[in-house]
């Protein structure tokens, strides 16, 4: 029993010290991107504990690198298309949203893992382009499609939004955005067939990527990723990104997004984007109290 209980022991320390590491990689309020004329802000929910199957990254290209310096650094090496990707960086900011299969605490380390190597290849990319480029998600969904096993894979939508409104994105197996509209009160359609979503992220290895030959799939292969577009066109129009667990509760038979966003976004329409968040939560938990799944939604609107 003592030798049983040594074992229980060692195993809640190390699910303890699991969970400060998960911690310390969630957003903290700071991290929020500051971008002249969007305001964006944030929130993951998990559904057990304080870490889940959820994750949510900023990029604020001009507080998390130094851009002077990376300009400074292609000027003297005659990199012209570098200076003005990095030149570009300044009116934009970055947002990616993760969903790992399942929602417990051990399933934050395959998210864990996606941030690591999002934030490494995220330097390497400035360095080299001046931009992040598809290149990172190839080489991200390669290495998962090597380590992970095949129940275990991560939704994903990483996009950039400029100041301008214009969003670009690339979404693996994720929901796609929701635009809601202040001149007309209401989402605005958007063409599923105009947007190309891939697989989940290391569930099937690219066709195209340079170690494709050595990448054997049975399921057979994804092409290469392409970048959608989406355009907050009006003053005040917002913007909804969101893990499915926003979507989808109660398996599958409460849909908040297409029985309630709407209406909740007509409420708060005029508030900030923090504001925004927090109606959507209050409604979200009055419809679904007890929610079977993470949560995670990031409203970006046009200011």
């Amino acid at each position: 029993m003592q030798k049983f209980n040594t074992y229980t022991n060692d195993i809640n320390g190390e699910l303890k010290n699991f969970q400060r590491i998960a911690r310390r990689i969630k957003p903290d309020p700071g991290e929020v991107p500051y971008l002249p004329g969007i305001d964006i802000y944030g929130e993951t929910i998990p559904f057990s504990g304080e870490v889940g199957g959820d994750h949510l990254i900023y990029i604020d290209f001009n507080k998390r690198f130094d851009l002077e310096a990376r300009i400074d650094e292609a000027s003297k090496g005659n990199r012209s298309d570098i200076v003005a990707n990095l030149v570009r960086c300044r009116q934009k900011a970055g947002i990616l949203l993760a969903d790992a299969s399942g929602h417990s605490i051990t399933d934050a380390l395959l998210t864990a893992m996606l941030h690591q190597a999002f934030l490494v290849g995220t330097g390497y990319e400035l360095s080299m382009n001046g931009d992040i480029t598809t290149h990172l998600f190839e080489n991200i969904n390669s290495r998962f499609y090597t380590s992970s096993s095949i129940d275990k894979f991560i939704t994903m939508i990483y996009g950039e939004i400029h100041q301008s409104g214009e969003f670009r994105f690339i979404t693996a197996g994720h929901p796609l955005p929701v635009i809601f509209s202040q001149q007309f009160n209401q989402i605005v359609d958007i063409n599923p067939r105009r947007m190309v979503i891939f697989p989940p992220i290391g569930t099937f290895p690219s066709s195209e990527h340079i170690d494709a030959s050595k990448q054997q799939s049975d399921f057979g292969y994804k092409s290469r990723y392409t970048v959608n577009t989406l355009n907050m066109m009006g003053m005040g129009d917002i913007m909804v990104l969101f893990t499915d667990g926003f979507q989808d509760q109660l398996e599958g038979h409460i849909n908040f997004v297409s029985s309630r966003l709407e209406q909740s976004l007509r409420e708060v329409k005029t508030g900030t984007s923090r504001e925004i968040v927090n109606h959507l939560k209050k409604d979200f938990f009055e419809i679904i109290p007890e929610p079977d799944d993470d949560v995670t939604v990031v409203v970006i609107k046009k200011g």
